[in-house]
């Protein structure tokens, strides 16, 4: 079968060419390899390793391409100097957000990530303000951390230093201090409902990192077909379900006078707004919003830190250096606060480093143009796909000399203090950066130093046999599965 593919798609490639040149001349986008009828680029385009693809044909074709996943064109970013000219020097015209993903299918244009237009700027608005209300990048959400943090060494503690695998203890942190956030309450590690939530969660992306699915993001038809989208969608309605409990109860217990957390400012604004028929602040949208907010704060900050420890143990001799600035700075009578961090440069050269090495997010979904564009010479079209490589500048070699390797030193100053880069863009940049970017990282310093503060990493196997190798899957870059000992110190 696919060598009958392959041979049309020969048969056909000439007047792809011509007509991949007419196109190109006509609206100007950016050069690009010539599409073939139907199925576009997608033949010289790895799915599974889509990172290597881009950087080959950025190689042949400029920082600035075109590619065709489909029949329609995706304009690609690639390198800092035109990630910054986009996505920060002029943001607002790269600002859209695709719509034909699983992800956007299944939120309908709301919430915060997939939407576009006055539903994005008013969520957004809306929701940056409610979480500094509620103490965001504050001492308030600092408690809540270091709160979670605690449960999580008791239950580390309680491994007895037996392999373990991290997986799901680390993302109890994460997705803990977002239900206190939204719902005003954590869960016990153990509650059938969290356990249940957490699976989903797991499940959902299994299924987003699968070809299948992006294979399905290039060919919406193919959503017509039996496979893992279905479950997905299943899915989301359990989790859905889950959510409207939690508003419903919000409901009941309403204070207008004193919201205390997400959901409640969310209702007191949907009352306020009850009259305005063209409100973005509805129901759907709030459950939506939710979803997103659990989405981008746990899966993220979880993988991070499960891929950091990976590290780790592959990296003994950084590990003794953090736990060296750990016993100066800290000690091991008080638990660590944010304020320690500036007084951790190594640390936190560490946690960038591991941010930047494991390139976690190498593509974020697409973005569109939202209105017609002049970049560069060429011409893109209003509503066009932009694809931007994260990757290209978290790797480039003259920001960041051997970036293969996982080095601290790329964060580090001659003198051994932390040294900031503009090429860090492991949370995006621009307006469509992540919200949670101060969240994430208070959660990132505050987990490794009280697990450092109190255990030893034990691999089960000599360091110099463990393979980091990135399990590259197209929209996240997670590491293979390992188990380590967690030993008291």
């Amino acid at each position: 079968m696919s060598q009958l593919v392959f041979s049309i798609c020969l048969n056909f490639e000439e007047i792809g060419s011509n007509a991949s040149e007419v196109h190109h001349i006509k609206g100007k986008l950016p050069p690009g390899p010539p599409p073939l009828p139907i199925v576009g680029n997608i033949l010289q385009v790895d799915i599974k390793n889509i990172i290597t693809s881009l950087n080959l044909l950025s190689k042949k074709y400029g920082p600035v391409f075109t590619v065709y996943l489909g029949r329609q064109p995706t304009v690609v970013l690639h390198g800092y100097e035109a990630l910054k000219e986009a996505l920060i020097d002029r943001g607002d015209e790269f600002s859209g957000k695709m719509q034909s993903s699983l992800l956007s299918k299944a939120n309908q244009g709301l919430g915060i990530i997939f939407s576009n237009g006055e539903i994005w700027k008013q969520t957004r608005r809306f929701s940056i303000m409610a979480l500094r209300a509620m103490g965001m990048g504050k001492k308030t959400i600092e408690d809540l951390i270091q709160e979670e943090a605690l449960c999580l060494v008791e239950a580390l503690r309680k491994t007895n230093g037996a392999p373990c695998d991290p997986s799901f203890l680390l993302a109890c942190v994460p997705c803990n201090v977002i239900s206190a956030v939204i719902f005003q309450h954590r869960f016990h590690y153990k509650d059938e409902t969290f356990l249940g939530f957490m699976k989903n969660f797991q499940r959902i992306i299994e299924i987003l990192t699968s070809p299948w699915v992006q294979l399905c993001n290039a060919y919406p038809v193919l959503y017509c077909l039996p496979g893992s989208h279905n479950e997905y969608f299943k899915i989301l309605a359990e989790i859905k379900e889950f959510i409207l409990k939690e508003i419903k109860r919000h409901q009941e217990s309403l204070n207008l006078s004193s919201p205390q957390d997400f959901i409640d400012y969310f209702l007191i604004k949907m009352k306020k707004e009850k009259h305005n028929e063209k409100s973005e602040f509805t129901m759907d949208n709030l459950i939506a919003t939710i979803s997103d907010l659990f989405h981008a704060g746990t899966e993220t900050t979880s993988s991070t830190m499960k891929y950091g420890l990976f590290l780790l143990l592959k990296h003994p001799e950084v590990t003794a250096k953090i736990q060296e600035e750990i016993a100066r700075v800290i000690g091991s009578h008080r638990r660590p606060c944010m304020q320690d961090r500036n007084h951790m440069p190594y640390t936190d050269a560490v946690l960038h480093e591991i941010q930047r090495h494991i390139d976690l997010i190498p593509i974020p979904l697409p973005r569109t143009t939202t209105q017609d564009v002049q970049f560069r010479g060429y011409h893109i079209p209003k509503g066009t796909s932009v694809m931007t490589s994260l990757t290209s500048v978290l790797n480039d070699d003259k920001e960041f000399p051997h970036p293969e390797k996982f080095d601290p030193g790329h964060f580090l100053d001659g003198k051994g203090n932390f040294k900031k880069s503009d090429y860090f863009m492991a949370f995006s940049a621009g307006r469509r950066a992540c919200i949670g970017e101060g969240l994430a990282r208070m959660e990132m310093f505050l987990i490794l130093t009280n697990i450092l503060q109190n255990f030893t990493l034990k691999p089960l196997v000599n360091p110099d046999y463990i393979d980091t190798t990135t399990v590259q899957t197209g929209l996240l870059s997670l590491p293979p599965s390992y188990e380590l000992c967690f030993i008291p110190v």
